[in-house]
């Protein structure tokens, strides 16, 4: 066995360790704040058949995902939410289905998916170096939501977790693979099917760039994947199509007479008033001032890492020698792009503090911070005593049922 080997399972070991302290710790705070804190909203105190284990955890969406699992889609605005913790219902022994167990066996599951190996492996990858990968892998141990990072059954750890899994497979070039695991998180968030941007990259954009250009049967197999992906969203779309447009005589939703019909894009609108720029109201102001230090932190790695030529020129096979730092290799370039339509998206069309539950599914927002601690240590030493202060509050805010979430 090799020195880098023993390097790397040692490095995994404290990962197992670290991942396993951390969460022990989050859930002792997260209990006991519930427990001496007084519910801003005591609307969990009126659900019945939960454990005082489970009590903690129904607090925000957790409430829209437990009573689709329990009930199924009842109102319009649960429509926002996509079915996951229904499925996760159903595939439970007929004998154990009920209310009580859902938050219980949703909880298991989202412990299960443990992302900071996973993480560390993409980051020996594209970072080329066991040291930065460990530091990358441990500054995601602290979030800036641990609840939704590590404990609800809500859409978060689990998307994290299935796009971690395609990102692996494309650095493995597994396209098919990819495919599932990103089918998968589309079937937990809208924005999954912007994880088809990574295949797309792979099999057209890189080969092109270099001057490979692809055969048409790549490209068909490029358009087939592709159609995997975005598969379980437009299967929604299509069944509350169904639901919705099909089965009553007289008026029907206004969504059902647009094109494409997207039930989906209408309850974001009416219910959440979600839309351009619609959030940039002074009320918010302090939203965005929480949200502001990762928006900052991805935007300024991404710049960057294009910082040193243009997005043709990145996307070319360089050695690490050709580049000033490793974090500006190529194969982060797709990472890259991601974010930055990701993060555009929540800055302008979006909740913005909402960035603070779904940075964690973008690895880039670790390697960004690990080049801050490496390049930056000033501004690196303040991002992780932000991300700690800031995660604990945000487990006591949690708890007592206050916003942000």
């Amino acid at each position: 066995m090799n020195a880098t080997t023993k390097g790397e399972e040692r490095h995994r070991a404290l990962l197992f360790r670290y991942s396993i302290a951390v969460r022990l710790f989050s859930f002792a705070l997260l209990h006991i704040a519930s427990t001496w804190l007084p519910l801003f909203d005591a609307s969990p105190l009126l659900v019945q058949d939960i454990t005082t284990l489970e009590y903690p955890l129904l607090r925000w969406d957790a409430f829209h995902f437990h009573h689709i699992a329990a009930k199924g889609y009842v109102y319009e605005h649960e429509w926002a939410f996509f079915p996951m913790m229904r499925a996760l219902s159903l595939l439970q022994p007929s004998s154990l289905r009920g209310p009580k167990h859902l938050l219980l066996i949703g909880m298991t599951a989202a412990l299960a998916c443990d992302s900071s190996q996973l993480l560390y492996t993409l980051s020996l990858f594209h970072l080329r170096s066991a040291d930065l990968a460990f530091l990358a892998s441990v500054l995601s141990l602290i979030p800036t939501s641990p609840v939704t990072a590590y404990f609800v059954p809500i859409n978060e750890p689990f998307f994290t977790h299935f796009s971690y899994r395609g990102m692996l497979c494309c650095t493995r070039r597994k396209w098919a693979k990819a495919a599932f695991w990103f089918a998968l998180a589309g079937a937990l968030r809208s924005n999954g099917i912007f994880l088809g941007g990574f295949v797309l990259w792979g099999l057209l954009v890189q080969p092109f760039a270099v001057g490979k250009m692809p055969t048409i049967k790549t490209f068909t197999k490029a358009i087939a994947l592709i159609s995997i992906i975005v598969a379980p969203f437009m299967t929604y779309q299509a069944y509350a199509y169904i639901t919705f447009c099909t089965r009553f005589e007289g008026p029907i939703p206004e969504w059902c007479s647009w094109f494409p019909p997207a039930i989906y894009t209408y309850v974001q609108s009416k219910y959440w008033n979600v839309g351009v720029l619609r959030y940039w109201t002074v009320s918010q102001l302090p939203n965005f001032v929480i949200a502001s230090p990762t928006l900052l932190l991805i935007f300024a790695f991404i710049l960057h890492h294009f910082r040193n030529g243009s997005l043709l020129q990145l996307s070319k096979s360089k050695s690490c020698s050709q580049v000033n730092t490793v974090f500006q290799n190529s194969s982060i370039t797709p990472h890259a792009l991601h974010a930055t339509i990701f993060a555009s998206i929540l800055l302008f069309a979006s909740h913005t503090q909402i960035v603070l539950r779904l940075a964690s599914s973008m690895p880039l927002i670790y390697w960004a911070a690990a080049w801050l601690v490496t390049y930056h240590p000033t501004f690196g030493k303040a991002w992780v005593l932000w991300s700690v202060l800031w995660g604990t509050t945000s487990i006591v805010l949690w708890a007592a049922f206050l916003p942000p979430a």
